[in-house]
C-alpha cells in the first residue's frame, strides 16, 4: 500500500493534470442521466425487473453455461470456458495461431482489459488495434482506461489532438475539434478493420437460450469488428449470461439512461454468430461465402464463481458496467479512474470487482475513496448496494493489510489479536464515541491540546489528521447533561418521542440538540433523551463491521423499549438516520432492523409531520422581513428522500429557500480530516461553493455535521442546522 504522503501526491497530480476534463465530462453525463431518469416513468419498476433477472441468472449460472454452450455449438460456433485470465489468453492466442492471423481488431471491452489480452497477444507477436475511439486514444497514449464506459474521459479534445499530432506524420496539424478528431480516428480505425484477420468484441449480455450477443455502443465499431473479419471472438464474463431474449428488454431501456443520459444508445446490436452475411474481401474486391466464418465465445470465470458464493460480493456480479456510479460520485468527479481505480476497474463498483477478480491489494488503493455517501445507489440500474460492498471490502482489507508502525499501540492488543490493516487512523475515527467521552471530562484542556501546534503535529504524524483541519470543539456541557438538569417542559403532551443523542450533537454541538428540544416542545411533544450508544456509523465508515454490528445491537436494545412504549425516535444527524433506516439491514436481524426503520424520523421530517397534522405553526420561529436562507442537504438525506421536508418546512414558515444541486460537500465524515484526502475533499467542496454562489444576503444552513464543518471553512462563517433557525428562542 502507498504511504499517505504518496497517496496525497498522486491524487494531487491527477487533479492537476486530469481533473478538469474528468469533472466536466462526468458532471455533464450525470446531469443528463438525472434528466433522463426523471423523465422516465418506468424507471423504478424496470430497476426491480433488471435486478430480478440478474439474481436469477447468477443463481443459475452453471445451468446457463451449459445452455449457451449447446446453443452456440448448434449455431456452428465454439464455446471455451476459461477459469483464469491466463487460460483466456491462451485460448485467444491459439485461435490466432490456428487461423494464421496477424492482426486482431477489438471493440471496447473491460473484460479483455481485465485479462490484458492486448499485452499477451502483442508479446506473442500479433498486432492488436482498438476500434473504440476512447480505447484507441488510450492505446496510443499507453494508458489504462479512466472510466468504465469513457476510457479517455480524462483527456480533453486538445489533449487528444496533441496525441494524434505527435503520433502521426500528418503534414498539417489536427485542431482540438471533436468532429475532426473523430473523423480522423474513424478513417484510421476503418483501415485496420478492413485489414484485420480476427475481430474481438466483448458482450453486454449473452443470451443462453440462443447464443445471441447484445452489443451496446455509440460508435458502431463493435458490429463492424464482429462481422468484417471472417473470425469473431467474443470474450465475456460468465456474469453476462441471461436466460432469454425477453430478459434484455429492461436493460435496453436502462443502460443508456443511467450510463450516458440517452434514451437509447446509437447502436444496439443483437448478433447470433456466426452471422450469415457474406465476408468482404477488400483485396479482391469481392464477397466470400458466409460458411467460412468462425465464431468463438470465451466465457471467463477468473474469480466470478467465488464471488457468486460470497454473500457480500455476489451483488457485484449484477453490475452491467454502465458507469453511473462513477458519474454520480463526487470523489470520482475530482480524481477520475486513474485515482479512483485499481488494476482494471474504476469507480464505486470497481472495489468489488478488484477484490473479486484481482485481490485485496488492488482494491485497497481505491477503497477509501468511497465515503459511503450513497448517491450512487439511486443511479444503479440493478439496485446494487455499492456502499455496503465497499464497506465489506474495507473490512477485509483491515484484516489483510500490513498496518503501520503504530497499529499495536492501541488498547494493549498484541499483534496476534489486532487486525493487521486497522491502523491508528481508522482506530481514531472508528472510536469517536470513546474519544468524546474522554475528551468531555475536561473539555477546555482537550480543546487546547488538540488545537495546539504540538497537538496537531501528533495528530498528523500518528493518526494522519491534516493540520489544516480543526477538530470539533468539545462543549462545556453535553446535551444529556443539559437535559438532565433541565427536565421536560411539557406537562400534558400530545406525543412522546426519544431524541437520539448522536455523538456530535451530544458532545460537540449540543445547541442543535437544545434547539430540537425547544422546537418539539413548542409543538406539544414531550422529549426524552436517554443514554444511547453511538449508532455504529463511525466504525462502519472505517470498515470495522463487527464493531458496528455490536453497536447496532446496543442501540436497538436501548431504543426498543421506547418504541414498545409508543415513542418515535427523532434523529438530528442524517448519517445516523441512514444507519437506522438502511445500514442496520446488514447488521441486525430483519425484524429488529425493520422496527427501528419504521419508527425513526429526521427531525425536520418529524416537524413537517406535526405541522401537517395540525400543530400550531405559529409556535415556531418565523422570519422577520424577507429572510432568505441557502440550504445544503446531506447526501444520505437525499438518498432517503427526506431532504424535501426541510425545504417545505422552511418555505411554509415564510423563508425564501435556495438549495444546492451539488450532492456532496466533500467532507464526508472522517474523509476530509485525513491528510491523504484533504485536497480531494476541498476540491469537491469548492464545486459546492460554486453551485451555491454568493450567500452573503442569506442564512447558510446545512443538515449534516460534515456539511456544516465544510461550509464553515468554505464561507468562513458558522453554519447551523435548520432546526436551530425554526426553534423558539
Amino acid at each position: 500500500m502507498s504511504s499517505r504522503r504518496d497517496t496525497a501526491e498522486r491524487l494531487r497530480r491527477l487533479m492537476a493534470t486530469e481533473g478538469d476534463a474528468v469533472a466536466q465530462n462526468t458532471r455533464t453525463v450525470n446531469q443528463l442521466s438525472d434528466y433522463a431518469i426523471q423523465q422516465f416513468d418506468d424507471y423504478e419498476a424496470l430497476r426491480g425487473a433488471a435486478r430480478s433477472i440478474k439474481e436469477s441468472a447468477i443463481e443459475n449460472l452453471p445451468t446457463l453455461i451449459d445452455e449457451v454452450t449447446e446453443a452456440v455449438e448448434a449455431n456452428g460456433g465454439q464455446v471455451h470456458v476459461a477459469q483464469t485470465a491466463a487460460d483466456a489468453n491462451r485460448i485467444v492466442e491459439r485461435i490466432m495461431a490456428d487461423r494464421e492471423a496477424d492482426k486482431l481488431v477489438k471493440s471496447k471491452s473491460m473484460t479483455t482489459e481485465e485479462i490484458d489480452v492486448n499485452g499477451h497477444l502483442e508479446q506473442a507477436g500479433y498486432e492488436v488495434v482498438e476500434t473504440d475511439l476512447g480505447e484507441y486514444v488510450i492505446q496510443l497514449a499507453d494508458e489504462a482506461p479512466s472510466h468504465l464506459i469513457g476510457p479517455a474521459m480524462h483527456r480533453s479534445p486538445d489533449d487528444i489532438a496533441d496525441l494524434f499530432n505527435g503520433e502521426f506524420d500528418l503534414g498539417e496539424e489536427l485542431p482540438g475539434d471533436p468532429t475532426e478528431l473523430t473523423d480522423f480516428a474513424r478513417e484510421r480505425v476503418g483501415e485496420h478493420i478492413r485489414e484485420a484477420d480476427v475481430g474481438m468484441t466483448g458482450a453486454n449480455f449473452v443470451v443462453a437460450e440462443s447464443g445471441t450477443l447484445m452489443l451496446v455502443t455509440n460508435e458502431g465499431n463493435a458490429r463492424k469488428t464482429a462481422v468484417t473479419p471472417d473470425t469473431h471472438v467474443a470474450v465475456a464474463g460468465i456474469e453476462k449470461l441471461v436466460h432469454s431474449l425477453a430478459d434484455l428488454q429492461p436493460f435496453t431501456e436502462l443502460i443508456a439512461r443511467t450510463g450516458t443520459g440517452q434514451d437509447i444508445t446509437s447502436y444496439v446490436s443483437l448478433l447470433t454468430p456466426p452471422v450469415d452475411t457474406p465476408i468482404p474481401d477488400f483485396e479482391a474486391d469481392e464477397m466470400r461465402d458466409a460458411e467460412e466464418r468462425e465464431f468463438h465465445l470465451v466465457l471467463l470465470d477468473n474469480g466470478r464463481m467465488g464471488m457468486r458464493e460470497d454473500d457480500d460480493l455476489r451483488e457485484t456480479l449484477y453490475c452491467i458496467r454502465c458507469g453511473a456510479c462513477s458519474n454520480a460520485c463526487s470523489n470520482f468527479q475530482a480524481v477520475g479512474g486513474h485515482g479512483f481505480g485499481g488494476e482494471t476497474y474504476t469507480g464505486g463498483i470497481g472495489t468489488g470487482w478488484e477484490a473479486g477478480v484481482h485481490d485485496l491489494d488492488s482494491a485497497g488503493e481505491m477503497n477509501d475513496l468511497c465515503t459511503g455517501c450513497s448517491r450512487c445507489e439511486p443511479k444503479c440500474p440493478v439496485e446494487i448496494d455499492i456502499p455496503w460492498v465497499n464497506t465489506v471490502v474495507r473490512d477485509r482489507i483491515n484484516h489483510h493489510e500490513d498496518g503501520d508502525d503504530y497499529e499495536f499501540l492501541v488498547e494493549g492488543l498484541t499483534p496476534d489479536e489486532e487486525p493487521a490493516g486497522l491502523d491508528l487512523q481508522k482506530r481514531l475515527f472508528g472510536n469517536v464515541e470513546a474519544l468524546a467521552k474522554v475528551g468531555s471530562v475536561a473539555p477546555g484542556l482537550s480543546n487546547a491540546v488538540a488545537g495546539s501546534r504540538p497537538g496537531k503535529w501528533v495528530l498528523k504524524q500518528v493518526f494522519g489528521v491534516d493540520p489544516r483541519r480543526d477538530l470539533p470543539q468539545f462543549a462545556d456541557e453535553t446535551l444529556r447533561e443539559w437535559y438532565g438538569a433541565r427536565g421536560t417542559q411539557v406537562a400534558d403532551p400530545d406525543r412522546d418521542v426519544v431524541l437520539y443523542p448522536d455523538v456530535y450533537t451530544d458532545y460537540f454541538d449540543p445547541e442543535r440538540g437544545r434547539a430540537a428540544v425547544r422546537a418539539l416542545e413548542a409543538l406539544d411533544v414531550r422529549v426524552h433523551i436517554p443514554a444511547v450508544p453511538e449508532s455504529g456509523r463511525a466504525p462502519l465508515s472505517q470498515g470495522m463491521v463487527d464493531t458496528a454490528r455490536e453497536q447496532a445491537e446496543a442501540v436497538h436494545g436501548a431504543l426498543v423499549t421506547h418504541i414498545d412504549d409508543g415513542r418515535d425516535v427523532v434523529v438530528i444527524e442524517p448519517s445516523d438516520l441512514a444507519m437506522f433506516r438502511r445500514d442496520y439491514d446488514h447488521l441486525l436481524p430483519e425484524r429488529s432492523a425493520e422496527r427501528l426503520a419504521e419508527n425513526c424520523y429526521d427531525v425536520m421530517e418529524f416537524v413537517y409531520g406535526l405541522l401537517d397534522n395540525g400543530a400550531e405553526q405559529a409556535a415556531l420561529d418565523t422570519p422577520v422581513d424577507d429572510a432568505g436562507v441557502a440550504y445544503h442537504s446531506h447526501c444520505q438525506q437525499r438518498t432517503m428522500g427526506v431532504d424535501e421536508y426541510t425545504e417545505t418546512v422552511l418555505s411554509e414558515l415564510g423563508y425564501s429557500v435556495r438549495t444546492s444541486d451539488v450532492e456532496c460537500c466533500g467532507m464526508a465524515g472522517s474523509f476530509g480530516y485525513k491528510s491523504e484526502y484533504y485536497e480531494v475533499s476541498m476540491d469537491v467542496g469548492e464545486h459546492l461553493r460554486a453551485d451555491l454562489g454568493d450567500v452573503d444576503d442569506r442564512r447558510l444552513l446545512a443538515s449534516g455535521t460534515s456539511c456544516q464543518e465544510q461550509l464553515d471553512i468554505l464561507y468562513e462563517r458558522e453554519v447551523p442546522h435548520p432546526v436551530e433557525l425554526i426553534a423558539p428562542r
